[in-house]
């Protein structure tokens, strides 16, 4: 018998094998998934045993079934990221619970609105009755609207015990049901007479569209407001992963990093939203995706371009800071057509012409609101006294962007911090910066970290931007000379974690593991940020539909 050909036919037992065993390690974890859930957060008493049994195993095998597809399905390391993307980003879809992503009950009404074709702003315009109800079941911020803090009686002891359910998406009341978001699907079902709604203080268009042709399409199939929702959400996680395709696609450095921010559990959990935050991020890792370039061509600099004034159109003027990036690059590597300060002209001057167009489009059409809208914060709001503040107390300023800093773990460690931070995930908050870690790990090999140049003028950006971050909250949100900051959130920070990671990569490139080749990197990338990804989200449906609960003492 010849020995290459035993060879040759024993090879296709590996993969085989590999594959067998996923499926059977992925039952094992199903079953594992389905004893936690029946036995220590008590889900015998709200669905039936053998139901959650084979519903855990089957969405551990959905999980090997959707490795197999960007294993063999896609070609390239872009198409497959973007296939996890997109595959774990669904997840994140149905995993949160509706209008609990920051500001999506507006975000949910403009955007239905312009499914609808308005696109004016009207203050006495109303929507479907089935519209009133998801806002009326599905109050935002779930979690908080739902916390109770008193004093109740020690079952054991039967003194008195102070309570506070902040932060448990379930409660239990002494020995009575266990309350969840599915009493929320209950009472929209149930169709619970509500009060009319009317449109919101929004005045976007441009950012809202992709959500908003997910709406028309749901519509057209027939469903009600929740489908709408769902649809809108699909909308805005299909365009963050065409952004996020793009970026892989155009980066030459660090794409493991890359990968790892944009299947970050925080990233998926607002592009599959109906947050306008989808396509921001998506704009960001792409601008920071071409700052990887070793050369910039007259395309790598209009995609550059438009990235940059589209998050100026969302965000403005902060995010012109953007237009100074590009001189990052060296000269010898700028190949554009046109010199690299003429480009950051244009995009300033771009950027500024689509934030004034935004806003005077807002104004222009706006019918039935006030002229002066009132800043969050009611009147102890005042921007120019603050600023004033600042500028009179520069170092008491500076104290209160450090004890806002150390009060929220310099923001790095509210990665698994979701709503309008209201529900914590501790598992993810404790992770995320590992994860982070690996990235910055597998992008340090030699040949993918970026210059010293880049990954210095990204550091000196990233401080730059986190305090044009911090200030710009403390002017618009902030109470005149608060001793903390109002409204900031890690989400505000995504960039800037992104920006820094580039320069890690680039101190430990010799130090670390400076053989890794690109290709390992990569391979390494996928499957840890994927499974990482997939299992934030089901955790996220775990604290919001299954437990842990809360028992109140009654």
């Amino acid at each position: 018998m010849d020995i290459r050909n035993v060879k040759t036919a024993s090879r296709p037992r590996g993969p085989a094998l590999r594959w067998g065993l996923a499926v059977l390690g992925a039952v094992c974890a199903g079953l594992g998934l389905s004893y936690v859930w029946r036995v220590l957060f008590y889900l015998d008493e709200r669905l039936a045993p053998a139901f959650v049994t084979l519903g855990c195993i089957g969405l551990a095998l959905l999980f090997v079934g959707a490795a197999a597809l960007v294993r063999f399905a896609c070609r390239g390391f872009a198409a497959k990221g973007a296939a996890c993307i997109f595959l774990c980003g669904l997840l994140f879809v149905f995993a949160n619970a509706p209008l609990q992503t920051p500001d999506e009950t507006d975000h949910y009404l403009r955007t239905y609105a312009i499914s609808l074709g308005r696109l004016d702003f009207d203050a006495g315009r109303g929507y479907p009755q089935d519209v009133s109800a998801l806002l009326t079941a599905f109050p935002g911020a779930w979690v908080n609207a739902h916390t109770s803090v008193g004093v109740g009686t020690d079952p054991v002891t039967g003194g008195e015990q102070t309570y506070d359910t902040a932060g448990y998406a379930l409660k239990r009341w002494g020995d009575g049901p266990i309350q969840s978001v599915a009493d929320s699907f209950a009472a929209y079902f149930g169709g619970e007479s509500t009060e009319p709604v009317r449109e919101p203080l929004s005045f976007l268009i441009l950012p809202f569209v992709p959500g908003a042709v997910g709406m028309a399409l749901a519509r057209l199939l027939g469903l009600g407001a929740l489908g709408c929702l769902y649809g809108g959400r699909i909308g805005n996680l299909l365009a963050y992963t065409l952004l996020c395709r793009l970026a892989l696609q155009k980066a030459h450095r660090a794409r493991p990093l890359l990968l790892g921010f944009m299947l970050l559990p925080l990233s998926l959990y607002m592009a599959a939203s109906l947050s306008y935050d989808a396509t921001l991020l998506g704009g960001y890792y792409l601008m920071l995706a071409l700052l990887t370039r070793r050369h910039w061509n007259t395309a790598a600099a209009a995609q550059y371009a438009a990235a940059c004034v589209w998050v100026n159109v969302a965000k403005p003027y902060l995010n012109l800071l953007w237009v100074l990036l590009p001189l990052l690059v060296a000269a010898p590597d700028w190949q554009a057509k046109g010199r690299r300060r003429h480009w950051c002209l244009g995009m300033l001057a771009g950027a500024l012409a689509a934030a004034g167009l935004v806003e005077w489009y807002g104004r222009a059409f706006r019918h039935g609101y006030p002229a002066v809208i009132e800043r969050q914060g009611g009147a102890a709001v005042d921007g120019a006294a603050q600023l004033g503040f600042i500028l009179r107390n520069p170092l008491r300023y500076l104290a209160v962007v450090l004890g806002t800093l150390y009060e929220n773990d310099g923001f790095l460690g509210q990665l698994g911090l979701f709503g309008w931070k209201d529900l914590p995930v501790p598992l993810l908050s404790l992770t995320g910066p590992l994860v982070l870690a690996a990235g910055v790990l597998f992008s340090a090999g030699a040949g993918q970290s970026l210059g010293r140049r880049r990954s210095a003028g990204l550091g000196v950006f990233a401080a730059v931007y986190a305090l044009g971050a911090m200030t710009a909250m403390y002017i618009t949100y902030t109470p005149v000379g608060m001793v903390r900051i109002v409204g900031l959130q890690a989400r505000y920070f995504l960039p800037v974690f992104l920006a820094l990671g580039f320069g890690a990569a680039a101190a430990l490139r010799r130090a670390a593991w400076p053989d890794l080749a690109a290709e390992r990197a990569q391979r390494l990338a996928l499957p840890i940020f994927g499974g990482y990804a997939a299992l934030a989200a089901v955790l996220l449906f775990q604290h919001y539909f299954i437990g842990p609960f809360y028992t109140v003492p009654v």
